[in-house]
């Protein structure tokens, strides 16, 4: 009869057999319940096992990250980078966790670059080699919370945390959401016109207050390539 292995124990044997050292398994198994808790509460995650899963993957890309750090590995979801970033602000907790699992600090950066002090000179990795990189290091394929869009349902609430660098102008039979420089950043039906705008003046809402007489896929398709373009961020 063949003994069960705990989750706790599965882990290790799996990062081991994947050529993970200690550490970086140790960092796996890191909990931080004050940072589920707090996914919850700013609506990043709607149940603490959503939360769970976001904080997963925020120390699976940092475990992936710092394992080649010869190349550049972005941060492909704003909402995994959410859960990195709240981790980030318990300071005192998070040196901690970077010194003892990877023996420097880990600065969160806005570029999306595993590290503020990466060159420029670095390689950054293309998604389909970050896919191929946790596949190898994990052992899974990367899951659907890395997939900011298809998480999207009229219950999800955005935030745009652009409103007011943004206008919305016609152009034909069409509708273009512009960057103050003049670039075009998105482009859409006249039809969704009343939608774009409302998205591109409002801070934060849910999907399904997206005005215009749009259906409730329409609204979530709009939704959704607003924000593959990364010009609004899902939240819970």
């Amino acid at each position: 009869m063949t003994a069960m292995t705990a989750p706790t124990e599965q882990l290790s044997v799996d990062a081991e057999r994947n050529g993970l050292s200690p550490a970086y398994t140790a960092a796996l198994r890191f909990e931080a319940p004050y940072v589920i808790e707090k996914l919850v509460k700013n609506r990043t995650a709607d149940s603490d096992a959503e939360a769970q899963m976001l904080f997963r993957e925020a120390k699976r890309y940092l475990v992936l990250a710092q394992s080649d750090r010869s190349t550049a590995w972005q941060m492909h979801s704003l909402r995994v980078d959410e859960a990195w970033h709240q981790f980030v602000l318990f300071t005192f907790q998070y040196a901690d966790f970077c010194e003892r699992h990877f023996g420097r600090f880990v600065h969160h950066a806005p570029s999306n670059s595993p590290s503020s002090g990466a060159s420029s000179s670095v390689r950054r990795a293309a998604f389909g080699e970050f896919q191929a990189r946790y596949l190898d290091l994990f052992g899974d394929e990367l899951p659907s919370v890395w997939f900011d869009a298809e998480t999207l349902t009229e219950d999800r609430r955005l935030v745009n945390e652009r409103v007011g660098a943004l206008t919305v102008r016609d152009a034909d039979d069409m509708v273009e959401l512009v960057a103050a420089d003049g670039t075009v950043l998105f482009r859409v039906s006249e039809l969704a016109r009343s939608a774009l705008m409302f998205a591109s003046t409002t801070g934060a809402f849910h999907v399904r207050e997206l005005p215009g007489g749009l259906t409730g896929e329409e609204r979530a398709g709009l939704a959704r390539a607003l924000v593959a373009a990364r010009l609004l961020r899902v939240c819970g």
